[in-house]
């Protein structure tokens, strides 16, 4: 892994936590995107060589909405830039961890994504992000 690449945070929705997070961290959003496959809006800022990521719910029952619903806005994973993907997938499995995707899957800001089970990783949830060629 060569760096953290962002952090994640859900939100309950964008059009608060977009000016709330630009006053916070100085910045202007500098992209949104929506993931379909993810059922996800997300909205990013960059500050320094830091990038958080916001992700908001496009479906009552998705992921991020159950999240937030559970355990309220916050950090919901950290990702992690990987130089090959498939080839950090199939080590850290044969370390013993479980994978949520079996291939990478398109994600949001130009990367392939993968996560990693929270159960095998003391309960925070990664992500491995490779850019897209």
């Amino acid at each position: 892994m060569k760096k953290i690449e962002h952090i994640g945070i859900a939100v309950k929705n964008l059009s608060d936590s977009i000016p709330l997070f630009e006053k916070l961290l100085n910045t202007h959003c500098y992209k949104t995107e929506s993931v379909t496959g993810e059922k996800v809006n997300t909205a990013f800022f960059q500050t320094g060589p830091n990038k958080i990521e916001l992700l908001e719910s496009t479906e009552p029952e998705g992921v991020i909405a159950r999240f937030v619903e559970k355990k309220g806005e916050g950090i919901h994973h950290i990702a992690f830039d990987v130089a090959d993907i498939e080839a950090e997938m199939k080590r850290l499995q044969s370390e013993g961890f479980i994978l949520l995707n079996e291939h990478p899957k398109i994600g949001a800001d130009n990367k392939l994504v993968c996560f990693l089970h929270p159960k095998t990783t003391n309960g925070i949830l990664i992500e491995l992000c490779q850019e897209r060629r």
